[in-house]
């Protein structure tokens, strides 16, 4: 049962959502067991999302996903496509916690200097692309303690934050921008994804990257991509990139279709960049991206909504 406080807090965040609710998360096929049995049962709280009234399912979600991506591909329209989750809301507050299994940021200056940057590609992926923040009932609570004078935040409340930060930078989240963060997942790892790049030019951005793996990965789904390796340095991309552009970009063949990144909370910048320069898909894959590498204990194992069955 939720307390008053969170009761408040998700009808706070509602109301600074017009179109939006929370609902259950389900797609067809997917079998979130192996996930549970690794993080234990609080993690299907997870299992309820943010919808905007435009998609009432799941399925609805990954059907809009794919045509879009689709679409992306057959007309070379930029569309980044980036996730934000716990590393995310931790960088946008200036924290040197969004430092976890990757380190994202050398110090906190460094993240001050870099959210202006982050903030501009943050608008163009609103007006090009499709943002998937993780929203959940647990990550929206504002708890405050009993007593006036320690009246500070004692919950989660990262995704209400980063909600403010996006209004804050004039990101407005509509049906035409938003997806379900669990979502880009279940897209990812499908096999409607696997077949909608057969024989498409797909570039793969990461700094580990397992060709054979990742080859054998598609074709276990029926799918025969030609897939290009691009290394891309596994630190500071969030925070450094505009040093690491030219370099990383240059290696990315001009007549891609779609791009998968695994760049942390760096991501949004290697997308948007993408988007730009080459005008299709980028998609922040990160844990599919380990999944195809065989790298799956990299990202720290098994992932909600990335197990098909």
């Amino acid at each position: 049962m939720r307390s008053r406080s969170e009761e408040i807090s998700l009808a706070n965040l509602l109301e600074k959502l017009p179109g939006f609710r929370l609902d259950a998360l389900t797609v067809t096929g997917i079998d979130n067991s192996r996930a549970i049995e690794r993080f234990g049962r609080g993690i299907r709280e997870q299992e309820v999302s943010l919808f905007h009234e435009g998609t009432d399912s799941g399925d609805a979600c990954m059907t809009m996903l794919g045509e879009r991506v689709s679409c992306g591909m057959r007309e070379r329209r930029a569309m980044p496509v980036v996730r934000f989750a716990d590393g995310e809301y931790a960088f946008y507050r200036e924290s040197l916690r969004c430092n976890g299994l990757y380190e994202q940021a050398e110090s906190v200056d460094a993240i001050r200097k870099a959210i202006p940057a982050h903030a501009e590609d943050l608008r163009y992926a609103a007006e090009t692309g499709l943002l998937a923040p993780l929203v959940f009932p647990g990550n929206v609570a504002r708890k405050r303690a009993p007593f006036p004078r320690f009246w500070k935040s004692t919950g989660d409340d990262g995704a209400f934050r980063f909600l403010e930060f996006l209004r804050e930078h004039g990101v407005r989240l509509a049906g035409t921008n938003y997806i379900p963060f669990y979502v880009v997942y279940a897209y990812l790892t499908s096999r409607s994804f696997a077949q909608g790049v057969d024989g498409r030019k797909v570039c793969i951005l990461n700094s580990d990257i397992d060709l054979p793996s990742c080859a054998a990965w598609f074709a276990a789904l029926s799918s025969r991509p030609v897939l290009t390796p691009v290394p891309i340095p596994s630190s500071y991309v969030a925070t450094r990139w505009d040093e690491m552009r030219e370099e990383v970009l240059r290696a990315v063949p001009a007549d891609s279709d779609l791009c998968l990144v695994g760049a942390g909370v760096g991501a949004l910048r290697v997308c948007a960049d993408i988007g730009r320069r080459f005008s299709i898909p980028a998609l922040d894959a990160g844990h599919a991206l380990n999944m195809m590498n065989d790298m799956e204990k990299k990202s720290d194992g098994a992932r909600l909504y990335t197990d098909h069955r």
